[in-house]
């Protein structure tokens, strides 16, 4: 199994999980002399099964992430340096976003207004991050589609 097939399936463990769980507390309780719609004990028993199945995905996919290499580094150190780039850009943007609004004045009285960065400096560095965590995203997902699981 290729990892990026252990990924997909990983996801839907996770959406399944997450139904099982709603539907379990819709049927935690009934009135006296009624039935649930679902059987709870059915359930569990699903449950039970998604979570060893999630298990044994996360540790497999976790073993085959630390243990296959891209040059000098891992999966897990492009999963990592990914993620950091996302919330990088996340702040950076926002950041410019307050920091290249307009003030409106409405009279030459009013107190005036000035970004503290220059703005389209920062904005070629977040160019450049941008280009960074495209080439990351590249790398991993070529990665998860040509390694066997481990």
């Amino acid at each position: 199994m290729k990892l990026a097939t252990a990924l997909s399936e990983r996801a839907d463990l996770q959406r399944r999980i997450s139904e099982l769980s709603v539907r379990l507390n819709n049927n935690a309780k009934v009135q006296e002399g009624e039935q649930p719609s679902e059987n709870p004990m059915e359930l569990l028993k699903e449950l039970d099964a998604c979570l060893n199945r999630l298990e044994e995905l996360i540790a497999r996919i976790n073993k085959t992430n630390n243990e296959t290499k891209a040059g000098d580094f891992s999966i897990t150190d492009l999963i990592a340096r990914r993620d950091c780039l996302k919330e990088r850009i996340r702040i950076m943007r926002g950041f410019l976003d307050a920091s290249s609004e307009k003030v409106a004045r409405y009279s030459k009285t009013e107190i005036r207004i000035f970004s503290t960065v220059p703005v389209s400096d920062l904005q070629k560095q977040v160019d450049t991050y941008s280009k960074q965590l495209r080439d990351t995203d590249e790398q991993i997902q070529e990665l998860n589609w040509t390694t066997e699981l481990k």
